[in-house]
């Protein structure tokens, strides 16, 4: 209320700062319940704030061939406005902003997305460096006061901004980072805002490490605020998965036991470790590929269908999968090592280390009792690949006679070329009354010309800003995926299981084939499936 003289009254003070205290107060629990993973219908919590992204390790290849390329990208699409959004770069190398940009700058335009000199330029301009030890409050606290600086000129409200620190750095600093982030670098407030961390695999080296690990960042952060990423759920083909199988009326009576044979997950690469040996060597096959890509395209293959689209829906759903599995057997596993690999001068003379791994998995529930999940993974083989293989039991009654032509199998490619293909029996052209396998192809290339297919790390970086979490590994589900490779990686390390040596251009070990066969896999024999021309 106004008097004639036209000042305030108490009423209209009252209303106002009453007013004011509510606005707080609503802003505090959208904040609260975003931290929490709580969202108000579909949508998160609106977001006003300014928006920095950090990138720790910004001198090493992580971040210049994949974290900065992706965050340019976004960037030429419009999905991180510079009016808004600053980059900062973090290490211990002692460089100026102009060497970081020129260290990064012949990676960022690519064939699959070629930008203009201007993009590039203006995008550039986004980034500055700040150098500083990992372990130390000096670097952090100049880092906060960088962060601060970059806030107040785009006028944010003190709370409101957004602080994304992207970990492109081995884990056994995550530790120490982590705490530096937590003591000198959150956002200070409970307007809406929030502080988020991208951290890289390995997430340890067995279960040991990994809950020891995951206990230490997570007496730092909340859950909802940890995005562990595996790149593998950002591939489109993966991403495919949940619609293909639930979207599709004609696969939900197939998805089973009752009409799979066997389900084969591959990965093959045509080079070995290419001055990677050391790094390799510490790891192995199974805990670079296996326990964590393959697996996680396994749980999204034979999942139940979630109440719905939420995360935690989804997370659920593929745990359950995980405390499925069964003890993994040492008979249903064949181990290799490339002949040439111990010529590194970074590698041990009598390394055990596997360079080729071929796994079967049982999963012990109603859908899939019986149906073996055979995880092939190797480096130095005969092709470059990774697909998804779902082979068909035999078609009973066979009245043509076509069972050596081979089974029905659904395959879907996730690299390169990508596609998803059906194989099956028609009949030849011609007069006579004879079949021939051959396909149903979708082929990405040819069906979308004019659509440029996002990279994995772009996608999965827009995840954590939306605050996204589907496609992120979860705390349990992490230590589910270590329960069931732990006790075989240790039967490796002590030395108990040998690798089998195998030429670098092969398919790896002929025991691996011998495995498949005796799982139930069916080879087919003398068709190539061959990706359409445009």
């Amino acid at each position: 209320m106004t008097t004639a003289a036209g000042k305030k009254t108490r009423p209209d003070i009252e209303t106002r700062r009453v007013g004011s205290i509510l606005l707080r107060i609503l802003l505090s629990r959208s904040y609260k319940n975003q931290r929490k993973g709580k969202f108000f219908g579909n949508e998160n919590v609106p977001e006003i704030g300014c928006l920095s992204i950090i990138v720790l390790g910004a001198s090493g290849d992580l971040a210049k061939k994949k974290t900065f390329p992706a965050l340019f990208h976004l960037y030429c699409q419009g999905f991180l406005p510079p009016d808004e959004v600053h980059i900062f770069g973090y290490a211990r190398t002692k460089i100026s902003d102009d060497e970081l940009r020129n260290r990064i700058h012949g990676y960022l335009v690519s064939e699959r997305s070629p930008s203009s000199s201007e993009d590039v330029s203006k995008f550039l301009q986004l980034i500055k460096y700040v150098s500083g030890a990992y372990d130390a409050a000096e670097g952090f606290q100049l880092l906060d006061k960088e962060i601060a600086k970059h806030e107040f000129s785009k006028s944010s409200q003190e709370g409101s901004s957004r602080r994304l620190f992207y970990l492109a750095l081995p884990p056994s600093v995550y530790p120490p980072v982590c705490r530096m982030i937590r003591k000198y670098c959150m956002n200070k407030s409970d307007l809406g805002g929030w502080t988020r961390i991208v951290v890289e695999k390995p997430f340890g080296k067995d279960l040991g490490s990994a809950e020891e690990l995951s206990s230490q960042i997570g007496e730092l952060f909340d859950e909802p605020q940890i995005y562990r990423i595996d790149h593998y759920l950002g591939k489109e083909l993966v991403q495919n998965l949940l619609v293909l199988r639930f979207a599709n009326r004609f696969f939900l009576p197939l998805w089973n036991r009752d009409n799979i044979d066997n389900v084969q997950i591959v990965f093959r690469e045509d080079f070995g470790t290419e001055g990677r040996g050391g790094y390799f060597d510490e790891y192995g096959i199974i805990r670079d590929i296996i326990q964590n890509h393959l697996l996680q395209v396994l749980c999204l293959v034979a999942m139940e269908k979630p109440v719905s689209l939420k995360p935690e829906h989804i997370r659920d759903e593929k745990v359950k999968v995980l405390q499925s599995v069964l003890p993994i057997k040492d008979e249903e596993v064949v181990l290799g090592q490339y002949e040439g690999y111990r010529d590194d001068p970074t590698v041990p003379d009598l390394s055990n280390t596997p360079t080729f791994a071929t796994v079967i998995l049982h999963i012990h529930n109603e859908r899939w009792e019986g149906v073996p999940f055979i995880l092939k993974a190797g480096k130095a083989l005969n092709s470059r690949k990774a697909e998804i293989r779902v082979q068909f039991k035999d078609v009973p009654g066979d009245i043509f006679k076509c069972k050596k032509q081979g089974r029905n199998e659904f395959v879907i490619r996730l690299q390169p070329s990508e596609a998803m293909y059906m194989k099956l029996m028609v009949k030849q052209p011609g007069l006579e009354m004879s079949t021939v396998q051959s396909e149903l192809d979708l082929s990405y290339r040819q069906r979308y010309q004019h659509v440029t297919i996002p990279e994995a790390y772009e996608r999965l970086i827009l995840d954590t800003i939306r605050g996204d979490q589907q496609h992120f590994v979860r705390r349990d589900e992490l230590k589910a995926a270590w329960e069931i490779f732990t006790p075989l990686l240790h039967r490796i390390d002590d030395g108990e299981m040998k690798p089998i040596p195998y030429q670098p251009g092969s398919r790896g070990p002929a025991e691996a084939d011998e495995l498949l066969a005796k799982a139930g896999y069916v080879q087919t024999h003398g068709y190539i499936w061959i990706p359409p021309t445009l």
